[in-house]
């Protein structure tokens, strides 16, 4: 059978790039070789939020029952029941996905996707045997796994990556976790709070070192008081494994000796995954390149998502992904590239941002406003008992235009797509204030920062 579009990986590109493109009247197939929805949906953002919520909840009732007026006795939790909880939230939205595909009509077809040259992919399925499958156009969608750490291999036990972080069996006693992007800190947080003595080791001089400064140093100090202790500005100088611990010395202002836990999270970052059979021309970091169509060296091969390279993310890879199919199947349109986008940490408290940060505007020359406001000057932040962390935006000097927003905070996920908006639809300080916030809700943070960058705050 003859497709118009074979999508090979079923991530947040792959399978709504195969979902819009049915729609769009056109015959799909999406060759998936895990399961529909991709390491975001099965090893990554879904089941860490649902690990996360765990942890924020036994948090809280374990180290502030009786601020909220609750008293619990013998409270205490079962690891495999947590572990359980996050895996069955992957496989209920999976199913949804592969539901998706049959109500779009997709034909979703499980195994190892090779591109065997203009029009055709391999399928090796698990038990060996393989069909070709024969189609117009191939989209590449192959996503990204975990990079290693040279010296220190992955063996899944006492050297792992985010994955086995998920499906621990055992809860560790004590965890090294190198890296302190978002999911170092992710991890660092959800173990932490179930009680591993948790350590992060970062070389740069600040956690989350993507965002704006201040963020870095804030999260910092939240998680030194929850007890992590944080190594930032930190190299390792040896690594070992030890089959039943590891050992890593490090060398910093912060420390100088050799570390010793039972698990070390190696979090330094991805990689690519590609798919078998011809390579389209790769980076020199071993990404797929594509063109402004998202079309790659293969004539009728085009790539969207992780596989071509940063950021990194789940919404940017399905916002490719439309655009790219949208380029191919309705007539003028012209697909965009990502531009501005929200990087958000779902560790506690939550960090989001988007835009530029202090240190690109400085480094641009340009001239800029800063408001910044703590959760503290809000009420409901106060009443939910979540008054830690701020949010800080930043203004152009001459127009008035937002230009960076950065939130450390309770809910500052969820509060950041307002700024993403402004961003992309050019708003400035007087248009974002003129907006009536609801009260008591914590968007009155964004409002009165706003207030704050022009000198009249009110509640500050």
């Amino acid at each position: 059978m003859a497709y118009d579009l074979i999508v090979i990986g079923g991530g947040p590109a792959g399978y709504v790039a195969a979902i819009r493109a049915s729609q769009l009247g056109k015959k799909v197939a999406c060759v998936e070789v895990d399961r529909a929805g991709g390491t975001c949906l099965n090893w990554g953002c879904i089941p860490t939020k649902a690990l996360l919520k765990n942890a924020e909840i036994y948090h809280t009732l374990s180290h502030r029952a009786a601020e909220f007026g609750f008293s619990v006795d013998g409270f205490s939790y079962d690891w495999s029941n947590v572990i359980g909880r996050s895996r069955k939230v992957s496989d209920r939205l999976a199913g949804g996905i592969e539901f998706l595909f049959k109500k779009n009509k997709v034909d979703y077809v499980r195994g190892f996707g090779s591109v065997e040259g203009t029009g055709k992919v391999r399928v090796t399925a698990a038990d060996g045997s393989q069909q070709i499958l024969e189609t117009a156009q191939i989209l590449i969608a192959t996503g990204c796994k975990s990079r290693p750490l040279p010296p220190l291999p992955f063996n899944g036990t006492t050297v792992i990556g985010s994955k086995e972080a998920m499906v621990l069996p055992q809860q560790p006693k004590s965890m090294i976790i190198v890296g302190a992007g978002a999911i170092g800190v992710e991890f660092a947080y959800i173990y932490n709070a179930f009680g591993t003595k948790v350590t992060v080791v970062e070389m740069q001089p600040r956690m989350l070192p993507v965002e704006d400064d201040e963020i870095g140093d804030a999260l910092e100090k939240s998680f030194i008081k929850q007890g992590i202790r944080c190594l930032t500005n930190t190299k390792m100088t040896a690594t070992k494994d030890c089959g039943t611990h590891v050992e890593i010395s490090v060398e910093g202002p912060k420390a100088n000796e050799t570390l010793t836990a039972d698990v070390c999270l190696v979090a330094i970052g991805v990689q690519p995954v590609l798919p078998g059979g011809i390579q389209p021309a790769l980076s020199d970091r071993g990404y797929i390149n594509v063109d402004d169509r998202y079309q790659t060296s293969i004539p009728g091969v085009y790539a969207t998502g992780d596989i071509t390279g940063p950021p990194w993310l789940a919404h940017t890879a399905s916002f490719e992904a439309i655009q790219c199919i949208e380029g191919l199947y309705v007539e003028g349109h012209t697909p965009r590239k990502v531009g501005n986008f929200p990087g958000c940490t779902y560790c506690h408290p939550q960090v989001a941002s988007v835009g530029k940060t202090e240190r690109d505007l400085k480094a641009a020359g340009i001239e800029y406003r800063v408001g910044k406001i703590p959760f503290a000057a809000i009420g409901k932040a106060i009443a939910a008992g979540e008054a830690d962390g701020f949010a800080k935006l930043l203004y152009g000097k001459e127009h008035g235009e937002l230009l960076g927003a950065h939130i450390i905070g309770d809910n500052a996920t969820e509060l950041i797509a307002e700024m993403g908006l402004a961003l992309d639809q050019e708003l400035t300080a007087e248009d974002i204030h003129a907006t009536i916030h609801a009260h008591p809700t914590m968007s009155e943070v964004i409002h009165e920062a706003t207030l704050a960058a022009e000198g009249h705050a009110i509640h500050f």
